[in-house]
């Protein structure tokens, strides 16, 4: 056998689950199709940001990638929701969730992608059971009982016991597995950037919901001496491309109307990019000698940091039952249990964010109104608050 698990994908999740199979002692592959872009100015670079949530960190530290990630690292102590729903575009609600009511430690901690990929890919390069290929996909699969055979971009086959699919929301590991998903479109884009602004962030990251979707800031390290965040701005379609057509003059002048200057006056310290907004589930999350994890597995709206922490609470599901029973890795018994491990809690949070999302794009004036009522609401009832932020960490309901 070339290796005991080959990962299909090496966006983070793919390099975190590289990092914790080979941790726990298991000969990986991890190819990635993309060449590594390791700068925020690069052309291509993600310029988006992942919150890792508290349940996350231990997976992190488990993995040895937490003291890596750890000096880059922006803490999350608040969560801010801001309704701006009314007539004009200024904060006419805004309550404050803080982590400190239900823990000792903040919410969870933010970074850019493309540092992590930076530091991840660094991390493997140390592990001497690690293969780490850019440049390089995964095509086609062959499977038999016992073994996936897997055929690479640059024509090489290569041999494992489970193939991991890490290879995002249009997965070919998936479709060559023969599953199928369930899609959900809404008509709307993300605009990603990073800005630097006036006002500290102070550790809060806030969402501001106003027609069309959210337009959330997420705390990042202090970037060139100046406070700095990472933003996602959810729109329309029509609307998000007329927005990234704009120079980037008007682009501020339009971005610092929509942050109803929470933190003074922004300006950009990116490129912008453009994403599609979509919810998707696969219907099984494993076939023969395949387990489907991250965006391969489930897509979600970029609300309340529930994605790529799904897909580490993916990855330590597949790695506590690979751990338990090394000499049967990747058996049907292994992955049958890893889709009942995860399946119910995917769909849930899925058909959740998916219904914030919806909630958050309405336009009519009477559903925006009872839009705030009921954030006043549940922010009033201490209980149901509590609860509504343990449940966003990843506890069960």
């Amino acid at each position: 056998m070339d290796h005991d698990i080959i990962v299909s994908g090496g966006g983070i999740a793919g390099l975190t689950a590289s990092a914790a199979f080979a941790k726990a002692g298991f000969d990986v592959l991890c190819v990635d199709p993309s060449p590594a872009i390791t700068s925020h100015d690069a052309k291509g670079a993600d310029l988006r940001s992942t919150a890792f949530l508290q349940p996350a960190r231990q997976l992190l530290i488990d993995s040895g990638l937490w003291d890596r990630l750890a000096p880059h690292a922006a803490s999350l102590q608040v969560m801010r929701i801001i309704d701006a729903g009314g007539d004009d575009h200024t904060a006419r609600m805004s309550k404050e969730f803080d982590a400190s009511d239900i823990s000792e430690q903040p919410f969870g901690w933010n970074l850019p992608n493309w540092l992590l990929r930076r530091e991840m890919a660094a991390h493997l390069e140390t592990l001497p059971n690690v293969t780490y290929r850019t440049g390089i996909g995964a095509k086609t699969l062959f499977t038999r009982t016992g073994e996936a055979r897997v055929g690479l971009s640059d024509g090489s086959r290569a041999k494992a016991r489970l193939v991991i699919a890490a290879d995002g929301r249009a997965s070919p590991m998936r479709a060559a597995a023969g599953i199928e998903v369930k899609t959900t479109r809404y008509g709307q884009k993300a605009l990603a950037f990073a800005v630097t602004h006036d006002v500290p962030h102070d550790n809060v990251s806030t969402e501001i919901h106003r027609t069309g979707g959210p337009f959330t800031l997420v705390p990042l390290p202090d970037f060139e001496g100046k406070p700095s965040s990472a933003i996602v701005w959810m729109e329309e379609g029509p609307k998000a491309k007329a927005l990234a057509a704009l120079s980037d003059a008007d682009f501020e002048v339009a971005m610092n109307q929509r942050s109803c200057a929470v933190l003074g006056h922004l300006q950009l310290a990116s490129q912008r990019t453009i994403w599609p907004i979509i919810s998707q589930h696969a219907e099984h999350l494993s076939g023969e000698r395949i387990a489907l994890i991250a965006e391969a597995a489930h897509v979600l709206p970029p609300i309340g940091a529930q994605g790529l922490n799904m897909s580490l609470g993916d990855i330590r599901a597949l790695l506590d039952l690979a751990t338990a029973r090394p000499s049967e890795l990747g058996d049907r018994v292994m992955l049958d249990a890893y889709h009942r491990a995860r399946i119910n809690d995917i769909r849930m949070r899925v058909a959740g964010v998916a219904m914030l999302n919806k909630t958050s794009m309405l336009s009519a004036r009477p559903l925006r109104d009872a839009r705030a009522a009921g954030l006043n609401a549940l922010y009033s009832f201490a209980p149901l608050r509590k609860s509504i932020m343990q449940m966003g960490l990843g506890a069960k309901g």
